[in-house]
């Protein structure tokens, strides 16, 4: 066929001619926001502090082509060929090493290499979950990890978090009722280090209490740790896996302190779930890039690879700095954010009559991003909150960022005074020093509490998500 005569592509309405194909399970598919974002915000005039980006500029691309050029010389047939589903040797002991600087010892038999985090999350509902199975994860999630628990149509129950990460006590009470009412959780989603998108660590003591609540309940526990390394004050805190390793899934990469273009992650899981895991993603994609994992075990091979991620944690931990003086700056009165002691991210709550959603589309006009709350629950929640990313953009971009996103803020203040008489709170003359807004309760339900353990229900439909925003911008553009 010609270019000039091709068929012009699928409108919706084509789309609905091959509804009958379609898996039920795609009638419960969601899109990630960070996805539905990283196409628009990649523009240069988009000042993004939406994706969970870290720098990759900082990677020194005359390094970047000897360890290639090394790869090449020695490794070239092999690394063009196909590898085991679980990794290559040299791979596994860069993980290995890893994990070491963690606290953790894995043998080789117990990981498994991934394409990215992200596979990890997949596997492990592939692995456990029929539809209907519960899912308990905290109250913000990881926006990521929401579209694969409805792919795999779990049932999420989410558990509030406050400054010392997921409640325990309230998860002890959710676990109970979700028994009574014949509901056994298939297992248990956390991010406890750094948490992405609230910003906010598991505390010592709630660590041991998650893992004795697993073990005496016997559930597993899905630790999704990308951001351990990445610590800018504070004591190193030990992994859950370090803790108990019968019952818990880890989730590693090395997006974070290296590149998440070599799109390589793992698992270290007790035996038998990673056998199951391991079937898994034979049949997703054979293996992960052998390219990849030749040159992750080149860059080990090459120098002290903590050299490098040391010099990240400066870096970011100059932008995060910079975000918080910016937001005490720029953003009013009624607004809080938490205080990361490391990772990539700061959660920011506004005024409950200010949607997130709804604001994005003004700040996109403004040529900043950020994701909205309700990505990261299953339930409507969410509507004033807000990620903020630092690690992504250079500190003058921050600071830009930040004030158009406290105009955007500001003008929407006004607005409700105008509609309700309610005078909004002035701006502050004196910033406030850099994290001191700390919030109570930085990541949990506002208002009452719903009844623990039920299992989440329908959401209800918000104003807008990010999709129908970045098509509404797409059309007026």
């Amino acid at each position: 066929m010609s270019p000039g005569s091709r068929r012009p592509r699928s409108t919706a309405r084509d789309i609905e001619r091959y509804g009958a194909l379609f898996a039920e399970r795609t009638k419960v598919m969601k899109s990630s926001a960070m996805r539905d974002l990283m196409a628009l915000t990649e523009r240069d005039d988009v000042i993004s502090l939406a994706g969970g980006l870290p720098d990759t500029s900082t990677f020194p691309p005359d390094s970047y082509a000897s360890l290639m050029s090394a790869v090449a010389a020695g490794s070239c047939a092999r690394a063009l060929q196909y590898g085991p589903t679980e990794g290559l040797t040299a791979a596994k002991r860069c993980i290995a090493e890893v994990m070491s600087a963690e606290g953790m010892e894995a043998d080789e038999d117990e990981l498994l290499v991934t394409t990215g985090g992200q596979q990890v999350i997949d596997l492990a509902c592939k692995t456990l979950l029929d539809p209907g199975d519960v899912v308990v994860c905290e109250a913000p999630t990881y926006p990521g990890a929401v579209p694969t628990f409805s792919t795999y149509q779990a049932n999420v129950v989410q558990v509030t978090m406050d400054r010392d990460g997921m409640r325990t006590d309230e998860l002890e009470g959710t676990l109970d009722e979700l028994e009574r009412t014949g509901h056994r959780p298939k297992f248990i989603y956390t991010v406890p280090n750094f948490h992405n998108p609230a910003g906010v660590t598991l505390s010592l003591e709630r660590r041991h209490e998650l893992v004795r609540i697993a073990a005496e309940r016997e559930l597993l526990v899905l630790e999704d740790n990308p951001y351990g390394l990445l610590r800018y004050e504070g004591c190193a805190l030990p992994t859950l896996r370090s803790l108990d390793e019968d019952f818990t899934i880890y989730a590693g990469t090395f997006s974070k302190i290296l590149s998440p273009g070599v799109r390589l992650g793992w698992t270290c899981a007790p035996a038998p779930v990673l056998a199951k895991m391991n079937l898994g993603k034979q049949a997703s994609d054979l293996c992960s890039s052998s390219i990849s994992q030749y040159f992750v075990s080149a860059y080990f091979e090459s120098g002290p690879w903590e050299e490098y991620v040391g010099s990240l944690i400066e870096i970011y931990r100059r932008r995060r700095d910079v975000m918080l003086d910016a937001l005490a700056e720029a953003f009013p009165r009624e607004a809080e954010w938490t205080h990361p002691e490391g990772g990539l991210f700061i959660w920011a709550t506004l005024p409950d009559y200010i949607d997130t959603t709804d604001l994005l589309a003004r700040a996109l006009e403004e040529h900043v991003a950020f994701v909205p709350g309700r990505a990261a629950y299953v339930d409507g929640r969410g509507g004033s909150e807000m990620r903020l990313n630092f690690s992504g953009v250079d500190e003058d971009e921050i600071r830009e960022g930040i004030r158009r996103i406290g105009e955007v803020v500001r003008e929407q203040i006004e607005l409700y005074g105008t509609l309700t008489g309610v005078a909004p709170a002035g701006r502050r003359a004196d910033p406030e020093p850099a994290g001191t807004r700390g919030d109570p309760e930085p990541a949990g339900r506002r208002g009452e509490p719903e009844p623990a353990g039920q299992p989440a229900s329908e959401p209800e439909a918000p104003a807008a998500d990010v999709a129908n925003v970045l098509q509404l911008r797409r059309r007026r553009a």
